[in-house]
């Protein structure tokens, strides 16, 4: 039996058994059953997997650090597992080793630990919380949650699926977190490179397994070796310690272009002045309905509805245009010029600069259309012609398959923008945007959290399977791309994923989503928040009914973790609770909503600046108050939320605040540190700590 006994964690393994038997913190047991060691996957040179895992070896090799696996049936020379002490922490490496180049490691799953049931799910009362980097962070405390929702585990596999847990991409950060009352354990990979991995949770039948997929992009016959550790160490009991870990090492190692938003020379000056985001179609209602032009259309039929909300909100717009494209909606690549053509929107965009407002409009990733479903639209012509088949995603057969990216909306392929060809078919159809005076792309929307998708293609000039060359490719391509845009911003679907948070610095962060799985915390404001910062987004898929008015609560979350403001539209100017609404019968009070926004744009000039436009988010004092009931849509579950929200920041002059914000009718009274305080109606207010 192998020990690392280390400060407050100590990890048993048997590596001759090929598993972990122990893990204490604090002197106390923390997992539920042993669990293997490893498991991996390789593909020969037709693209058959060949699986394997601890036990497949039939010899151990014991070292100081660790052990050496050999002489498994096929594909694998051998194994080696390292574990060691870094500055008091667990870290474990792994490297392996093909028997031969006709195989190559695809992916490793290294040291995956089973915790006990969640505290909603435990009879034994030793149940916590997970703490998952799922678009901008959320606490699980009940694992039925998410297996009612399409939210559900799933593998990462060609061709890909937005839904997945890979990273880069929804999944924002390389961490889990355990949280008991007493303790945490904090799971995460330190890879300066930042290559693709599943990081995720999944139901066992002791208890919660937590699982690092860890692809090698490796080429034929190469060895895989971990040139960064997979961590375990304790932390406190809260998320935010485990976010204070990670945030620990990201400051350490940061991504191309990342530097904080006082110091960024590329960011325009409307950045510091948190625009109202206001979004709306021009053609439809919503995603499935037919697409004729609404009465936002043209683009100058706007112009009153927006004049009166800048009025009533004291704010300044950004205006964020979905259904705009000449092409159909959501078929990419090709969307300029707009519908209808340039010279509407051109006079549109003029009257709103001349107004000190801005324009951006939503894209579609990198989807390659071969039918639009919602209008007679088709690139299979040209796609035959120009044998276009080259730069699209294909499998590990060589094969290439239809995409699953917004299939409601299109069926195509997936671009792969490593290929010679889909770059270049990508840069044409992009360029348009980086020379027509807008201020905001959502270049990526379907590209979650900025990444691109899995490809096995023997002929784009990269490895056979996933690895970190798909993060460093969509970097240098990003990068490209910000320079030839200027002050022109871009941003993606979910808030930017670690690597790409310096080349998309305003996206879409619909933490909404969040609701299906816990309780949505700001991890990534936690993390990030003097690097880049988001908009609240389109709340497409919030599963709150409309029965009651929840736009308030939602919007005062995203202010106070330092996010701007979204609003979306029906065709009358009105308000949706969120994108993506059929029954537009009950919407949200309009006049309320924007004299909240107005209040809160106030204190954010007059008060709370210092704070949320660059601000470091830290842990907050106990913060008591009253709750909120929500329903939801997906399911007979209640969720039960504080009713004033609040967050608490260091300024870069390192002075200390709370800010509370109350989205309701009636002020509400909190404890702060068990001192009351009084939050006015539909307001906020700043403590100094």
């Amino acid at each position: 039996m192998f020990t690392l006994n280390l400060n407050d964690i100590c990890l048993s393994v048997d590596f001759e058994g090929g598993q972990i038997t122990s893990l204490s913190i604090q002197g106390m047991e923390r997992i539920a059953a042993p669990t293997d060691l490893f498991g991996l996957r390789l593909r020969d040179r037709e693209g058959k997997a060949v699986l394997c895992s601890v036990h497949d070896a039939r010899c151990c090799t014991a070292t100081e650090d660790g052990a050496i696996y050999t002489k498994f049936p096929t594909a694998v020379e051998s194994v080696r597992v390292r574990l060691t002490d870094e500055n008091g922490e667990a870290a474990w490496r792994i490297e392996v080793t093909p028997v031969s180049d006709d195989y190559f490691v695809e992916w490793v799953d290294l040291a995956p630990v089973t915790l006990p049931p969640l505290e909603a799910n435990n009879t034994r009362g030793n149940g916590g919380r997970i703490l998952y980097p799922h678009d901008e962070g959320v606490l699980v405390h009940d694992l039925n949650w998410r297996e009612e929702t399409w939210s559900r585990h799933s593998d990462a596999e060609y061709p890909s699926h937005g839904g997945s847990s890979v990273f880069p991409n929804v999944i924002c950060t390389q961490m889990l977190a355990y949280l008991w009352e007493d303790a945490g354990l904090y799971v995460a990979t330190h890879d300066p490179r930042r290559g693709v991995k599943e990081i995720d949770y999944m139901k066992a039948e002791e208890g919660v397994t937590f699982r690092f997929r860890l692809f090698a992009g490796t080429d034929f016959g190469a060895t895989f070796a971990m040139d960064y550790p997979l961590i375990f160490a304790p932390v406190a009991g809260r998320w935010e310690a485990a976010a204070e870990r990670y945030r620990a090492w990201f400051e350490t190692s940061l991504p191309p272009r990342a530097q904080k938003i006082v110091n960024n020379p590329t960011l325009p000056a409307w950045y510091a002045d948190a625009p109202l985001v206001v979004t709306y179609p021009v053609r439809g209602a919503h995603d499935m309905d037919d697409m004729k032009p609404n009465k936002l259309y043209p683009y100058t039929n706007a112009l009153p509805i927006l004049d009166e909300i800048r009025r009533i909100s004291d704010s300044r717009l950004l205006v964020l245009l979905m259904h705009w494209e000449g092409t159909a909606p959501w078929a990419p690549p090709y969307i300029w010029p707009p519908y209808g053509g340039t010279e509407n929107f051109t006079a549109f965009r003029d009257a709103l600069k001349e107004k000190g407002d801005l324009l951006g409009v939503y894209c579609s990733g990198f989807g390659y259309t071969l039918r639009s479903t919602l209008v007679d639209y088709s690139g299979e012509t040209e796609y035959e012609e120009k044998e276009l088949w080259r730069g699209m995603c294909a499998g590990p057969d060589g094969k290439i398959a239809i995409s699953n990216i917004a299939t409601y909306q299109r069926v195509g392929y997936d671009f792969c923008p490593v290929s010679p060809l889909g770059r270049k078919v990508l840069n044409e159809a992009y360029a348009p945007l980086f020379e027509n005076g807008l201020d905001y792309v959502q270049i990526l929307d379907q590209n979650h959290g900025g990444g691109q998708y899995f490809c096995y293609s023997r002929d784009h000039g990269h490895g056979p399977g996933p690895g970190a060359w798909m993060t460093e490719n969509m970097q240098a391509m990003l990068a490209e791309w910000n320079k030839k845009a200027g002050k022109l911003l871009f941003g993606c679907e979910s808030a930017a994923a670690e690597p790409f948070i310096g080349n998309l610095l305003f996206s879409d962060n619909r933490y909404e989503l969040n609701y299906r799985l816990g309780t949505p915390v700001p991890l990534y404001a936690y993390i990030y928040h003097e690097y880049v910062r988001n908009f609240m987004g389109n709340q497409v898929g919030c599963p709150f009914p409309t029965d009651k008015d929840s736009l308030r609560y939602r919007l005062a979350y995203s202010f106070a973790i330092g996010d701007c403001m979204t609003l979306v539209l029906t065709e009358e100017g009105e308000l949706m609770t969120h994108w993506g609404l059929l029954d537009l019968s009950r919407l949200p009070d309009k006049e309320k909503t924007l004299r909240f926004i107005a209040t809160l744009s106030r204190f954010y000039r007059e008060e709370a600046k210092a704070y949320l436009y660059a601000g470091r988010m830290i842990t907050p004092p106990a913060i008591e108050c009253a709750t909120v009931e929500y329903g939801r849509t997906d399911s007979e579950r209640v969720v039960t939320l504080p009713a004033v929200l609040s967050s608490a920041w260091e300024a870069e002059d390192g002075s200390r605040a709370v800010i509370l914000v109350n989205p309701d009718e009636a002020e509400t009274t909190c404890h702060v540190d068990g001192k009351a305080v009084t939050v006015p109606a539909m307001s906020a207010i700043l403590l100094p700590l």
